[in-house]
């Protein structure tokens, strides 16, 4: 766990001193503003702790450490100032957050006991959000375990898109936040209300009637509804809602490093929803990347740049004749699934995974399974 602490100030002569005072007891950066300190948090960052000087140039303390919640909001923030403006107290307090506001000149065994008493937070947020996730991931995998009983398609189509949201988040540079790959991977459980007949139309690339494009856009905002109710996932359902709906990014800022979670989220799903839509139906990777540079969505260059990086979850795959016995996950059907009687059981091209190789295990010792069948294997 990190015990880095980011120590911003104007004045050459205090970040001096701070560094003589600190630098073999602390793992310690400095930074002479606001904007560097920024630039430091999204380049070399996580930091457990940022101590600022209220008054500087172009960006006060104030205004910084607000930016630095809302671009990471686990950094513990202080503020050490030698000026006693009550009001720009009262703002630091209100718009950063702060976990404790220093008077200078400081003694520098109160400032090492206020950084240790800082680092000891940051442990204690890190861990609340470590158990979090880890126990909403749990619970969501699940989820994702039913779905995939109950539509395999909708489930096969959420390991893709979590697969491209990932990836789009590394070739980009950004800190990874749990939300992202959550959102992503319960980004169709919303499917579960939907007809398997439309289901299977949307997946093998069929044209659809309004109606059902309606209906079939209708899945995220159920998703979004289910999720919401859940503590701490109030994210996690705001960005999954916004896979269809109308979005624009022209007015954020170029470096998406500088978003806040949910505009990322945003724009990391969609940008994968679209991209596997559009693979998925035939479309080549270099077209798939022009296709989504002159959308509506007026995604960053970035962006465009970092989907000709994405490998379509179709490649670099060989076909065999296998048995049921043999069936593992990953693989990708290519041909239906059917039982001794001719009835289908599972559409050519889904993937195979754990929890479809459990319900086909009850269905073979039911009616049985046609074999041997063929599937793609990854190479």
């Amino acid at each position: 766990m990190t015990q880095r602490v980011l120590f911003v100030d104007d004045e050459p002569q205090v970040l001096e001193g701070i560094q003589r005072s600190l630098r073999k007891r602390v793992e310690l950066q400095t930074a002479a503003s606001g904007a560097e300190g920024l630039r430091l948090i999204a380049e070399q960052g996580p930091f457990a702790l940022v101590i600022s000087d209220m008054r500087m140039p172009g960006m006060s303390g104030a205004q910084f450490l607000a930016k630095v919640r809302e671009l990471q909001p686990d950094i513990v923030r202080m503020i050490l100032s030698g000026q006693s403006d009550m009001q720009a107290t009262i703002d630091a307090v209100n718009q950063g957050h702060i976990f404790r506001f220093l008077s200078k000149p400081c003694a520098g065994d109160q400032l090492m006991s206020a950084i240790e008493d800082g680092l000891k937070q940051y442990q204690l947020l890190t861990a609340e959000r470590v158990l979090l996730e880890q126990t909403l991931s749990g619970c969501v995998k699940m989820l994702i375990e039913i779905l995939g009983m109950v539509s395999p398609a909708a489930s096969n189509r959420a390991s893709r898109i979590q697969r491209y949201t990932v990836a789009l988040a590394a070739a980009l540079e950004l800190a990874g936040q749990w939300q992202w790959g959550l959102a992503a991977l319960v980004s169709q459980i919303g499917c579960v209300a939907l007809p398997s007949e439309l289901l299977f139309k949307v997946e093998s690339g069929q044209s659809l009637t309004d109606e059902e494009r309606n209906l079939h856009e209708s899945h995220p905002e159920v998703a979004g509804r289910l999720l919401a109710s859940i503590p701490r996932l109030e994210e996690v359902a705001e960005i999954v809602t916004a896979q269809f709906g109308p979005l624009s990014f022209a007015a954020m800022p170029s470096d998406v490093r500088l978003w806040d979670v949910r505009s990322a989220g945003r724009l990391l799903l969609r940008t994968a929803v679209d991209f596997d839509r559009l693979t998925m139906s035939g479309v080549r990777r270099e077209s798939v990347a022009e296709t989504l540079r002159t959308s509506k969505l007026a995604l960053p260059a970035c962006v465009a740049e970092a989907v000709r990086a994405l490998t379509p979850a179709s490649r670099d795959r060989v076909m065999k004749q296998i048995r049921l016995k043999d069936l593992c996950a990953g693989m990708i059907l290519d041909e239906d699934l059917v039982s001794l009687k001719g009835i289908r059981l599972v559409p050519a091209g889904n993937e195979v995974t754990r929890s479809l190789i459990v319900r086909l295990g009850s269905i073979a010792a039911g009616v049985g399974v046609a074999e041997p069948f063929r599937v793609q294997v990854p190479i």
